[in-house]
């Protein structure tokens, strides 16, 4: 070879080189999305695993310790984490004390911490402790649990609150696996959102293991005086003593409801599904955190009435836990499909009729939250922009029920077999990653629709406004028999007493109550609440809507006013509570609201007070 060729193939080869590392650094460098609620830049350098060794202090109500990461660098100069209300005190990288720089304080997004670093630094470890500002963070005194012996602490990392107890890369597309070590007073026990022990041990330490990469919303934490009670080897439930019980009999049917979640979209892939009953402020109905379901006693009904709350949260272990949304904005993608997952394996487990029910009342709630949007069309849109706001904005009907409304549509126009195998496919090929909306559609027209030779409007339903015209009717034989009692209820056809003889479940006793008309006879409201005592309801979701509707007909019998209030006082669920509120407000009764919330605001978690502060018009 000349020494001309031999240039020139030297130059080509070099080129190659050159041109393979640099696709492969392009590649690397553009696998997350631009996600604009976290400072974190994880196609420069990115967490893969967390350590975390933190000490629970129930007397100064904070948490201390260290996080410490093994990240991975290309070619970056800096670590970027986020942090809100954290104490930063120290931070190593391989062992040798660094100089952090922590940004400007952003009320929703809290403030960036740089860590410098080398391209071939191998972990981070940051010493910190939380403040009495940290909102992930409750901790309750004996008085606010069920036994009132001992105190609580619970955690909720969704949207972004994680970074208030942990200073993490706090994006959702942002998967690392985690250890932890954590102390405890000895009369309590800690578990987490990982392997965890059954008993309580005498040292109050304890260590945690999850091995599958997920999200940081989904790290979390509860301490208390804890049993656990199993279902069956794979599922069971922890809550305090006095209730332990009742809790088991409610959930009984967690075994079967994760056998026809399996066949329906293939193997669970969390080894363990237990719950956790926390007490009355978890803001929440249920939070699916892997391995370890947080749920509220709100549905600890005495009939199992309320469980598709946990077939919901079972769902997500499939759509949320191990298909994940890449940010916010595509948060649909999450709770969309859990829903259609949830009515799917309470149709499995319990007839489809009864999955129709839950399925109306979706449509009925969708209804509602558009009518309430209505100055903001945009908010309507499955694919959101929450860019300068906070995530929990789009944290509504909208991500739940459109999404649910537009696969319930795309099975009628597929078929279900059709959409049944899709779904199977796409849980198995992307497992344990993260989904953007776009992506998403691109799988979908070609993974489905085209390869069926289908058109569907995709578009319309994701970036459009409000409900296509093509959407699936629900019907439900059930609430046919309930609208012709409602009917001849108001028309006096029949007496109210008849009402409360009905031999009806809980979904068909919410849809007569909800569809209650604005107009009445005189009387006839107060004659219904005489007759079947829904103003002293047990059940949490009758009496919240039981409740709305007398503040929407100026109702004030049956002690129902302070019903009301002892009802905002002891249940922290956002859910209901807002219901309440809103209700209070739309019906001019803002001083009674604000009166109220002032006594029950210390009863509430950060999530809930941020929603009732801001609905409300309060600042403390």
């Amino acid at each position: 070879m000349n020494i001309l060729k031999k240039t020139a193939f030297l130059l080509l080869l070099a080129c190659f080189v050159s041109c393979t590392t640099s696709e492969k650094e392009t590649k690397k460098m553009s696998s997350y999305a631009n996600d604009t609620h976290s400072y974190a830049k994880p196609n420069e350098a990115v967490a893969k695993h967390l350590l975390l060794d933190i000490d629970v202090d129930f007397e100064k109500k904070i948490i201390s310790g260290t996080a410490t990461y093994t990240i991975e660098s290309f070619n970056a100069t800096e670590i970027v984490f986020d942090a809100k209300y954290l104490l930063i005190h120290q931070v190593f990288v391989d062992g040798k004390e660094v100089a952090f720089k922590l940004g400007e304080n952003d009320a929703i997004l809290g403030q960036s911490l740089r860590i410098p670093i080398d391209n071939d630094s191998k972990t981070v470890s940051i010493s910190y402790e939380t403040t009495d500002k940290t909102e992930a963070l409750q901790f309750l005194n004996p008085q606010q649990t069920a036994d009132k012996e001992h105190p609580f602490l619970l955690t909720q990392g969704q949207a972004i609150l994680t970074r208030t107890w942990i200073p993490i890369q706090d994006s959702p597309q942002v998967r690392l696996t985690y250890s932890a070590k954590v102390k405890v007073p000895k009369e309590l026990m800690a578990i987490m959102s990982a392997k965890n022990p059954k008993e309580k041990n005498e040292t109050g330490q304890y260590s945690f293991e999850m091995n599958q990469p997920i999200s940081p919303y989904l790290i979390a934490l509860a301490v208390g005086d804890l049993v656990y009670k199993e279902i069956s080897p794979r599922t069971g439930v922890y809550a305090e003593k006095s209730m332990i019980d009742k809790v088991h009999d409610e959930f009984a049917d967690m075994e079967k409801m994760v056998e026809a979640a399996e066949n329906l979209y293939g193997r669970y892939a969390w080894d363990q599904f237990d719950v956790v009953v926390l007490p009355p402020s978890f803001p929440f109905g249920g939070m699916e955190n892997p391995r370890l379901t947080f749920a509220t006693p709100t549905v600890i009904a005495g009939d199992r009435s309320l469980t598709s709350l946990i077939a919901h949260e079972l769902a997500h272990s499939w759509s949320g836990n191990l298909v994940t949304n890449a940010t916010w904005n595509d948060f649909w993608l999450n709770e969309g499909f859990t829903v259609y997952f949830e009515m799917r394996i309470m149709e499995a487990l319990y007839g489809k009729e009864y999955a129709n029910m839950l399925a109306s009342i979706s449509r009925q709630d969708l209804s509602d939250e558009i009518k309430n949007l209505r100055n903001h069309p945009e908010a309507t849109r499955l694919k959101l922009d929450l860019q300068g706001k906070n995530p929990d904005d789009g944290m509504n009907s909208i991500a739940y029920d459109k999404g649910y409304l537009f696969l319930r549509t795309l099975e009628k126009t597929v078929g279900r077999d059709e959409m049944d195998g899709f779904l199977k496919e796409y849980f198995k090929k992307h497992a344990f990653s993260t989904m953007t909306t776009e992506k998403f559609v691109e799988y979908l027209n070609s993974q489905l629709l085209a390869k069926n030779n289908i058109d569907f409007n995709v578009n319309e339903w994701i970036y459009k406004a409000g409900i296509p015209g093509n959407a699936v009717t629900i019907k439900s034989d059930k609430f046919k028999e309930v609208d012709k009692v409602l009917s001849d209820w108001q028309y006096k056809t029949i007496e109210s007493e008849e009402v409360c003889q009905q031999d009806w479940n809980i979904q068909q006793q919410i849809h007569f109550i909800r569809n209650i008309p604005q107009e009445l006879y005189d009387g006839l409201f107060e004659k219904l609440d005489n007759a079947c005592n829904f103003s002293s309801a047990s059940n949490s979701y009758i009496a919240m809507v039981w409740f709305e509707q007398a503040i929407n007909h100026n109702y004030h019998g049956n002690n129902v006013d302070q019903q009301i209030e002892d009802f905002l006082m002891n249940v922290g669920r956002r859910w209901y509570v807002s219901t309440i509120y809103k209700a209070l407000k739309r019906n001019n009764r803002l001083d009674e609201a604000k009166r109220i919330y002032e006594k029950a605001r210390p009863n509430y978690h950060a999530v809930t007070v941020n929603t009732i502060d801001d609905m409300l018009g309060v600042s403390y």
